[in-house]
């Protein structure tokens, strides 16, 4: 399976949001339908219709709501994405639903479950809520445990909340650098979303995850606007800037 790559991630529903998104640079194009949550599902053709506009060469997630709305519902949603968007030549990397209204040993039975029922080279993206206690999930140290036993890649740190404070205020820079190192130790990358503003970009790269996520950042006229591709170029011009400062401080403590 090949592994997503790092760098901005932008949620986009619809062709033209994509077009924008790509001719911005983001590295990763994320299919979701703000509007109907959090993980919000967008309709299989209108995701594969995106997922085709990418094409074979680029790097399509999935939104898929959450994980507890069954697990044979989500398989056949990502299967129809994957025989819609087959003509072109293009698939979907990845696909991720969130952890709501499940206890832990829910979690990873169902998690388990889907890695073993989606299409060859879908990769399941685990999801923790940076907010847990109002989404009734699992505390992201509990869920990033589970994943690593059941042989999750790539985990997702999000907020359920989109009408909250977003995930820095949420929770704290340092918080999050523990989660991240958390998971890496175990052989886990970490992408990192949740309303998350421009000149929060540094901070939360700084943390050590390999990707960040955004769709209000990215949009004129936030969540439920339209993508930009000039606010998609700013974002990973901020991303790329701080990859070469960090990059800069490491190489200057070396002796």
């Amino acid at each position: 399976m090949t592994h997503l790559p790092g760098g901005l991630l932008v949620s986009v529903r619809s062709v033209d949001e994509a077009v924008e998104a790509v001719a911005g640079g983001a590295a990763i194009i994320d299919v979701k339908e703000p509007s109907r949550g959090p993980l919000g599902c967008a309709d299989a053709d209108v995701a594969a219709a995106i997922v085709a506009a990418v094409g074979p060469a680029g790097h399509c997630t999935l939104a898929c709501g959450e994980l507890a709305s069954g697990v044979p519902m989500l398989a056949a949603h990502v299967d129809r994405v994957v025989r819609l968007a087959a003509v072109t030549g293009a698939a979907p990397r990845g696909m991720k639903a969130g952890p709501a209204g499940l206890t832990i040993d829910e979690w990873r039975a169902a998690f388990a479950a889907l890695k073993s029922g989606l299409p060859a080279g879908v990769e399941p993206v685990a999801v923790a809520y940076a907010d847990w206690d109002r989404a009734a999930a699992p505390e992201p140290e509990a869920l990033i445990a589970a994943a690593a036993a059941v042989g999750g890649l790539t985990l997702l740190i999000d907020t359920s909340d989109k009408a909250g404070p977003g995930l820095v205020k949420t929770c704290g820079l340092a918080r999050l650098a523990e989660w991240v190192a958390l998971a890496g130790s175990v052989g886990i990358r970490v992408a990192l979303a949740g309303r998350l503003e421009p000149a929060e970009l540094r901070l939360v790269a700084a943390t050590g995850a390999a990707i960040v996520g955004v769709r209000s950042a990215a949009c004129r006229g936030g969540r439920m606007g339209r993508v930009d591709r000039g606010k998609v170029a700013a974002l990973v011009g901020t991303l790329l800037e701080s990859g070469e400062q960090l990059a800069d401080a490491i190489l200057g403590e070396k002796p």
